[in-house]
């Protein structure tokens, strides 16, 4: 049989398609210890594995049906609060009780990924729910009859650039668009902003933009602001002098706009959150491509002029051999992050549970929302969890909050992402791939009945 010339293109394009795909399932292998492993305090680090293309298991993005739903853990329940959502990320809680939804996605990225290696990977970001426009806004939801549900809902604030982290401080709604800390003046009792954004500091972007998403938070006192900016790399591939101003936090003075560099080293510094100390805690997304059970994300107190180790080292003085050029020199003096959240679970959501209404043992320490892995066999992640504290620490294993993220087909119904206490003391869920904002809330008498 001929095959007409119009069609010939269409056929090669599909069966490259099935050759990569076929292949990026089959290379890599699988992990070796339990997740469970790469957690804690002391998590085990064997030697880094590598192959011809990393291992890919990608969890098939498919939406919520009917009234399923996440599960809680014993002594809590789950809601939808708000469904209907496109990709939400990141949740801000304002004084009054008004939740603010980052609806976004990365901007357009010409220069990450590029080649075949960037065609494939674009396959399975589709595939996982990842490749989805950005919206460019922040959408208000307020429940006006207090039944945990939102039934006003409201174009805040659109036309942004990769909008994510989001607070608050003396009449001023801070924006972290993903090339610029911006600001509006803002009265809670609005619904919608139409006054134009005043650029506060540059961030840093470009064409690569690797971790595009920056977060923000103020400081207990309000005079401070904190910026998480993620690396241009996995793993410094890009070169130095495209992390410039990456994987760090800055400090930004809001009286002068001043900024400076506040801590360094950190891979993917997503969620932010200050615990009942007052001690500034980040959720870090580490580096891929040296096997199934490295590097484990983890989240820690961030020092004052601390350098935790990217791109040169891992968890502390690991050196990573395939960045160049060497710095021992940095590496001697990396910080040993204070908690690791298991290898490749994309832990980027960060709350603490002050405010929250959560019993027992839920009450003292950090909620940390995991994305879930992409490539790691078996996979990781796709679940809330829960790090108890003592003493300002993380004190005991971690416990699961909300699973039930991937179906028996190993496709996943919803990621979570940003997490929130809200003024009630529940525990808000963004579900970029479900879109939905979950609340957790304490089980009611027949629910634990029920159980």
């Amino acid at each position: 049989m001929t095959v007409p010339r119009s069609l010939r293109g269409s056929i090669t394009r599909s069966l490259t398609c099935c050759s990569a795909l076929a292949l990026a399932a089959s290379c890599g292998a699988n992990a070796h210890l339990a997740v469970a492993d790469g957690m804690g305090v002391s998590p085990q680090l064997p030697k880094p594995e590598s192959s011809l293309i990393p291992t890919v298991n990608v969890a098939k993005a498919k939406a919520w049906t009917g009234n399923a739903r996440p599960i809680a853990a014993s002594g809590l329940q789950v809601s939808a609060f708000a469904r209907d959502l496109q990709h939400p990320r990141w949740i801000y809680v304002l004084p009054n009780g008004d939740v603010l939804v980052a609806e976004t996605n990365a901007p357009k990225r010409p220069d990450d990924n590029k080649g075949f290696r960037g065609w494939v990977m674009g396959l399975f970001m589709k595939k996982s729910g990842g490749a989805a426009p950005s919206a460019d806004r922040i959408t208000l939801l307020r429940d006006t009859n207090g039944d945990g549900v939102a039934d006003v809902r409201s174009v805040l604030v659109d036309g942004l650039y990769a909008p994510f982290g989001m607070t608050m401080v003396n009449g001023y709604l801070y924006v972290a668009n993903s090339d610029a800390l911006v600001r509006f003046t803002y009265d809670s009792t609005q619904t919608r902003i139409t006054s134009a954004p005043t650029k506060v500091i540059d961030l840093p972007a470009g064409s690569i933009n690797h971790h595009w998403t920056k977060n923000v938070i103020a400081s207990p006192d309000g005079k401070k602001l904190y910026v998480a900016i993620g690396s241009n790399s996995n793993a410094g591939e890009h070169g130095e002098a495209n992390e410039k101003d990456r994987a760090r936090i800055w400090e930004v003075d809001i009286a002068s706009g001043q900024h400076r560099d506040f801590a360094t080293g950190l891979r993917n510094p997503v969620g932010m959150a200050w615990d009942e100390t007052g001690q500034l805690w980040v959720a870090v997304n580490e580096r891929d491509e040296i096997g199934g059970d490295l590097v484990p994300d983890y989240m820690t107190a961030v020092h004052d002029g601390a350098f935790y180790g990217f791109p040169y080292s891992y968890f502390g003085q690991h050196v990573d051999e395939r960045v160049k050029p060497k710095r021992p020199e940095l590496v001697a003096h990396a910080i040993t992050p204070d908690f690791a959240l298991g290898a490749h679970t994309a832990s980027l959501g960060l709350a603490s549970a002050v405010g929250s209404k959560l019993p027992a043992p839920f009450d003292h320490g950090m909620l940390i929302g995991q994305h879930g892995s992409w490539n790691r066999k078996p996979r990781s992640g796709y679940k809330v969890i829960f790090e108890p504290f003592a003493n300002g620490k993380p004190s005991g294993a971690a416990i699961d909050v909300l699973t039930g993220f991937v179906n028996d087909n190993g496709d996943a119904m919803g990621r979570p992402v940003g997490v929130a206490i809200d003024k009630k003391g529940a525990l808000l869920v963004a579900d970029d791939v479900g879109n939905v904002i979950w609340r957790v809330t304490r089980a009611s008498t027949a629910a634990r009945m029920q159980r």
